[in-house]
């Protein structure tokens, strides 16, 4: 039987650069950097003290006060992002065939921030003040459902954890899900936001942040620079709505981008360390490409992992050449990451929006301050300033934590 091709009609997003898609891909276009110093605690004892903070989330536009009190802020900016993708694609506020319609949606650390209040009202006045939300407020697939529940979607319902690779697995799985003709449309992405102190220690203590840059923390985030110190944590969530090509034909939808292809693995190497081999992200690679049924030399860009560390930097690099042979040298490539920050489960949906926007409006974001090459990282990185190109085929890679690999293939839509 032959697999129903599949298209992206919708999309919502908040990043460091604004609580809309359209702030954010004007952000990236212009090579705005929204790395600021952190105002959700007090950073001034930490060796870093900067982060990607939405800049102007309002959570009364999207539910109640009381119940924002209940939920984390990852939970809260996921509905958010979830609104304005429906909106964004003029569909009902309720789901025509709920049966028919899903919601994948991921997350890697959630809203650990409800159980860590939690921890310590218990400590300090016993389990009798503790907030009877505690448990259910802090849950991973808590944004899943918020938005199954707000647009009454009633099928399938899955949340995705697995570290930076979440918003680009959400994806494939919300594909494979119409592919197989389980459902008509999914509404799928990513989430995060946990800038507090004990999240931020941890990111610390692994030495895993940039700690040169608080006086300039716009500077701080800069992937495949010969001075990178490290990835720059950030909060975000992206939306997109997914759907069959026949169910949004036939809703007249507006369709950014076809989904040619998508695969995931495992490095099995290190916890935290990329593979100096590059063997799991290169598999992932070349599933995709084969997924999409296309050649490595048919891909125009490559929206990278690049979180400005030195060793995932240089191994992407490796990967990328492993994969695409001499075409590595034509290829467009940048991370979005040098003006976002990494924002976790978040960054691989929100990348995809860039590459589908990149897709629509034929120009490359910058990969911002790239100023010292860096002998092992030599490719072309779109430093600094974006790049006017007719793109037909982007390919976007996430890498995370315990050795998840993700990558996506977006395609220009051809009726």
């Amino acid at each position: 039987m032959e697999r129903k091709r599949v298209v992206v009609t919708e999309l919502g997003a908040f990043t460091a650069l604004g609580s809309s898609v359209q702030q954010y891909w004007d952000g990236l276009i212009q090579g705005k950097s929204g790395v600021r110093r952190i105002t959700q605690f007090d950073p001034s004892s930490f060796p870093c003290q900067i982060a990607g903070e939405i800049p102007d989330f309002e959570v009364e536009k999207y539910m109640e006060r009381k119940e924002a009190r209940r939920l984390g802020r990852s939970s809260q900016v996921a509905l958010g992002s979830a609104v304005q993708a429906v909106a964004d694609a003029g569909l009902p506020d309720v789901m025509p065939d709920g049966e028919r319609a899903s919601v994948v949606f991921g997350t890697a650390i959630g809203g650990l921030e409800k159980i860590d209040e939690g921890i310590q009202v218990l400590r300090s006045q016993g389990f009798e003040r503790v907030n009877p939300f505690t448990v259910p407020g802090g849950l991973p697939n808590l944004s899943a459902f918020l938005i199954a529940r707000q647009f009454q979607c009633l099928g399938p319902n899955s949340t995705i954890v697995t570290a930076c690779a979440t918003g680009t697995q959400s994806i494939g799985e919300a594909t494979e899900l119409i592919r197989r003709g389980a459902v008509d449309i999914v509404i799928c992405g990513g989430t995060e936001a946990l800038i507090r102190d004990f999240s931020f220690g941890g990111f610390c203590a692994m030495r895993a942040l940039p700690t040169s840059f608080n006086e300039s923390p716009e500077r701080a985030s800069r992937p495949f620079d010969a001075k990178r110190e490290g990835f720059v944590f950030s909060e975000g969530a992206a939306a997109l709505v997914v759907e069959s090509l026949d169910h949004a034909i036939q809703r007249q939808a507006r369709i950014y981008v076809e989904i040619g292809g998508h695969a995931s693995s495992n490095d099995a190497y290190h916890i935290a360390q990329p593979d100096p081999d590059a063997a799991g992200p290169c598999r992932a690679m070349k599933w995709a490409l084969r997924d999409a049924g296309i050649e490595p030399t048919q891909v125009d860009y490559i929206n990278s992992h690049g979180t400005s560390t030195p060793l995932n930097d240089a191994m992407e690099t490796r990967a990328i050449k492993q994969v695409f042979g001499d075409h590595a040298y034509s290829l467009a490539i940048s991370s979005t990451k040098s003006m976002i920050g990494h924002a976790m489960g978040a960054s691989g949906a929100l990348e995809a929006i860039a590459c589908a926007l990149t897709i629509q409006n034929s120009m490359i974001p910058p990969t911002i301050n790239y100023e010292y090459p860096d002998p092992e990282c030599d490719l072309d990185y779109v430093p600094n300033n974006y790049r006017q190109k007719n793109v037909t085929i982007t390919l976007s890679n996430s890498f995370g934590l315990g050795g998840q690999n993700a990558c996506l293939i977006l395609k220009k839509f051809i009726p």
